[in-house]
């Protein structure tokens, strides 16, 4: 007897699967802003499922026939603790435990939504069949068609003659139409058999099997192939094989063919275990089809691991290894850049306390090209200290180091050195001023071996100097009003004396020591050199002068600083100038920053030699930011002497957006003192909501930097090449942080302007 719009419930097994799926034909909803995928409201939301086996069933009528069939018809949908259907008619049959329903039929579940003209279920098969169904997954793009669909009892689908994209919009940038395609979400895979990859809607590729991830999760499987070629390498194909291997545990595998080189083989091992993460790269060529004199494998190793032990201890390893110094000029490499001159090779362990910490260090550093051996560390031990006192808000604070530096190369001293550092420092602050005092002692004892005869190093050097640092400044502000807005201005006056007693140091070899920059900050240090090997006499006031003006939210909008150095002797540290020029040279140093709108950007810095009259340094940056990924830079390098030579260089670099889907990036870099260019960069990338491509030109500059090993190496001056890289892949999920790379890959790469509105 038929009755309206009432709630049946059944107590009987009925299985439906988890499925994983969504709709493709979707006509009443447009899609959705910012590339995502409909959302589909639930079915039937004022009604939930029993508990158990049981269901629940809402229509209009319902129908029952010898007590064994059931017919349910006018809006139809059945409920339970897994899924929702909604069809025209419904007929259950209690004897089989199956039932069918017909008519614009919606299967939902938290994971897909089907639409099919005919479903077919049955306990007894533990399987839903569905046929002539659209679907879309949930929280996902995948979406697609098949003549028919089949539910299992894990959850997983089975999709016969069917369809699969991550692409929104009825005609999708990529799609795959395959004899069969079986997917699951909770397993995170989609396989297909025959498949046929069609771009446009055009068919490109066939492929008998493949699988690949549907969700962001990781899944081992291929990745995204990438495309490129070179004049020093020729045509490249890279093939990505990732490797689930455990949770904590993954690896990428990546065969790479170089039609001049050969087969290189690139491999990439991470962990992580509670604070502890590492990864293990290797890159591996056994011979080089592109040499003439060397046949030696070719190889880069590098080593990194990062972590915590417990709440005190921290351990840090970064170590590289490669094969000969022209690798990354060669073939390149991910880990480092082609300009790169060291590899780094360190390992530390540091320990920290209440007042005090101690870090065991090993170091090295791997110089490429032509050049004396660098100094290991093995090892440097440093135990640092710092009591707080009763008075002015001090503390007394104690450095001590051990060091051990060795050398493979024979003609060069080795050394232990032992230095401590000891006294009294009162740093005295307020939002106004404030002065910063310090008063200690340096003792630094080295024990040199394998000094040369026509060396004057000696075997055992003690050198003892005091310390006096007086550092101290004042803030004054005032109000300020420019261009119709309230501002304020500072003027931050500061001045420093230092005073370092002369002493002679000639009888030291250099181990660990190069000369700092004079920048403006680089004013007020306490020392002209990195390490210790060379402590330079001082006797001076450094000065310097900072203006800012500041909005009302006291954002910065311009800022200005200008300082030198007074010295008060003739001479400062003259009698050693392995290092550099004579401190009684300094420079004056400016910087400038001024924020001219929410898009323009001025800011540069300079270095001009008062006693010459020349500048040393300098460097301008302008930016201006449309919006994002979309900008502007040029800039301007200046250096009066690099490795005896004088760099000047300009670079113009820039990203705009063509229309909604496609970018475009460029860089050029000139050599203004040899007049030639020393790098070319262009990309042009496409991005939709599923996929993303570039193609990417470049020519730079190529480097020889181990011309004894590669002596009848004929290399052209410039490189040259092109990149074809998918971004993107299959399941939709973005693999990139936006355009930053782009910029990065270039030889001096792009560095990010503070406070644009970016």
């Amino acid at each position: 007897m038929p009755f309206s719009r009432k709630v049946f419930s059944a107590y009987y097994c009925l299985f439906f699967s988890g499925a994983v799926a969504a709709e493709t034909s979707v006509t009443d909803l447009s899609p959705a802003p910012q590339c995502l995928p409909p959302a589909y409201p639930q079915l039937a939301p004022g009604y939930q499922a029993g508990e158990g086996q049981t269901i629940k069933i809402v229509a209009d009528h319902t129908s029952l026939l010898r007590n064994q069939v059931a017919k349910f018809t006018g809006d139809v949908t059945l409920i339970n603790e897994e899924h929702r259907i909604k069809a025209d008619e419904l007929k259950v049959n209690r004897q089989s435990e199956s039932f069918n329903a017909k008519g614009n039929i919606h299967f939902q579940n938290n994971m897909v939504n089907v639409f099919a003209n005919a479903l077919d279920a049955s306990d007894e098969t533990q399987s839903t069949q569905l046929t002539k169904t659209s679907y879309q997954l949930v929280n996902s793009p995948g979406k697609g068609e098949a003549g028919a669909i089949i539910v299992n009892k894990d959850g997983e689908l089975s999709m016969i003659d069917s369809t699969y994209t991550a692409c929104l919009g009825e005609v999708p940038d990529w799609q795959i139409k395959a004899a069969a395609i079986n997917l699951s979400v909770e397993e995170n895979y989609v396989e297909a058999y025959h498949a046929r990859l069609r771009l446009f809607g055009v068919p490109v590729f066939y492929l008998p099997y493949f699988n690949y991830p549907v969700t962001n999760e990781r899944k081992s499987g291929l990745l995204e192939p990438q495309f490129s070629s070179s004049g020093s390498s020729g045509v490249e194909v890279a093939m990505p094989f990732y490797w689930n291997i455990a949770e904590n545990l993954d690896a990428t595998i990546t065969p790479r063919y170089m039609s001049k080189r050969g087969m290189q083989l690139l491999t990439e091992f991470r962990y992580l275990a509670d604070l502890q993460f590492g990864k293990i790269n290797l890159e591996y060529l056994n011979k080089d089809n592109e040499l003439n004199a060397n046949n030696d494998p070719r190889y880069l190793a590098r080593y990194q691991h990062s972590g915590t032990f417990s709440d005190r201890f921290r351990a840090y390893i970064d170590y590289t290894t490669i094969s000969d110094d022209n690798y990354l000029v060669d073939i390149g490499s991910e880990e480092y850049k082609a300009n790169d001159a060291y590899l780094y090779q360190v390992g530390e362990l540091s320990y920290f306390g209440e007042n005090w910490q101690t870090t065991f260090k090993l170091q090295d550093f791997e110089v490429l090209g032509n050049h004396q051996h660098s100094y290991k560390t093995l090892p440097q031990i440093e135990i640092a200290s710092q009591q707080p006192l009763p008075l002015l808000n001090g503390q007394f604070e104690v450095y001590s180091e051990l060091t051990r530096f060795e050398t493979p190369n024979k003609a060069q001293p080795k050394a232990n050195r032992y230095h401590v550092e000891a006294g009294f420092n009162f740093p005295l602050t307020s939002p106004a001023w404030f002065l910063n005092s310090e008063l200690k002692v340096l003792q630094t004892y080295y024990q040199q071996e394998d000094i040369a005869e026509n060396d004057d190093f000696e075997e055992t050097v003690s050198r003892t100097l005091p310390k006096i640092r007086f550092h101290g400044g004042i803030n004054f502000d005032r109000d300020l009003q420019a261009f119709g807005k309230g501002l304020t201005q500072t003027f931050e006056p500061q001045l420093q004396y230092l005073y370092i007693p002369d002493k002679d140091q000639s009888d030291i070899a250099v181990y660990d020591t190069a000369r700092l920059q004079d920048d403006y900050n680089g004013l007020f240090r306490d020392r002209r050199y990195s390490g210790l090997d060379r402590i330079a006499h001082a006797n001076q006031v450094s000065w310097g002068v900072t203006s800012r003006i500041l909005s009302r939210s006291h954002q910065e909008l311009f800022r200005a600083s200008l300082g030198g150095i007074v010295y008060l002797n003739d001479s400062n540290f003259a009698a050693d100038d392995t290092l550099g020029i004579s401190a009684n040279k300094s420079a004056l140093a400016a910087d400038l920053f001024y924020r001219i709108n929410h898009q323009w950007q001025l800011s540069g810095d300079i270095q001009y030699n008062t006693t010459t009259n020349v500048t040393d340094k300098s460097q301008v940056n302008l930016d201006y930011q449309f919006n994002e990924n979309q900008l502007i830079q040029l800039n301007h390098r200046y250096s009066r002497n690099v490795s005896d030579s004088t760099l000047e260089q300009i670079s113009l670099l820039g990203s705009t957006k063509i229309d909604k889907k496609w970018t475009f990036v460029g860089r050029i870099t000139q050599d203004l003192q040899q007049n030639r260019s020393i790098e070319s960069y262009a990309g042009l990338e496409y991005e939709s909501c599923c996929w993303r491509v570039r193609f990417i030109y470049q020519r730079q500059i190529n480097t020889n930097i181990d011309e004894q090993d590669f002596i009848n190496e004929n290399r052209d001056e410039f490189n040259s090449g092109f990149m074809i890289k998918f971004q993107k892949g299959f399941g939709g999920q973005d693999s990139t942080v936006g355009r930053q790379d782009m910029f990065n890959s270039s030889i001096f790469g792009y560095k990010r302007p503070y406070f644009l509105n970016n």
